[in-house]
């Protein structure tokens, strides 16, 4: 019994462990593809000649190669300067969203829930002692009622 013990007290821990520590893949940095057509901006996308006002053709170039190069550089170098903070921002800002909602929001929802369900059923027996008497009577008194269609001539 106490070698079963053990063994599911490792799998739990490994399990965590494994939560916490899995490896990242530095090739494919969105797996999930939540930037697919969000941030992928290029040269083409933002700067665009049409036909009859064409620059030289080494401005274009130099342009081409500024852009792509100096993107390259800036979003290498925020991300240096500011990536670590923002993603300990953003973790902390999650968890409180997570702890929220863990700790208030569904507690509250399961507590409602509770509460309107009595409520519920005194509404129920309102509606089915006062409301289904008068129109099953509304009924009977409208049931003698015929429509007649007047044919045109």
């Amino acid at each position: 019994m106490m070698a079963e013990e053990r063994t599911d007290l490792d799998l739990e821990a490994q399990i965590v462990k494994d939560i916490h520590f899995k490896e990242i893949d530095l090739v494919n940095r969105d797996p999930k593809n939540i930037n697919e057509d969000i941030v992928k901006v290029d040269f083409e996308d933002v700067i665009a000649e049409p036909v009859g006002t064409y620059s030289f053709d080494g401005v274009w170039k130099v342009s081409y190669t500024t852009f792509t190069v100096s993107k390259y550089w800036c979003y290498r170098l925020l991300s240096t300067l500011l990536g670590v903070p923002l993603a300990l921002l953003w973790g902390f800002l999650f968890a409180c969203i997570s702890f929220c909602h863990i700790w208030a929001v569904v507690p509250c929802i399961k507590s409602y829930l509770i509460e309107i369900q009595c409520i519920s059923h005194i509404y129920s027996l309102c509606i089915r002692t006062f409301c289904n008497p008068l129109f099953a009577a509304l009924g009977q008194v409208c049931s003698s009622i015929k429509v007649l269609l007047r044919k045109e001539v």
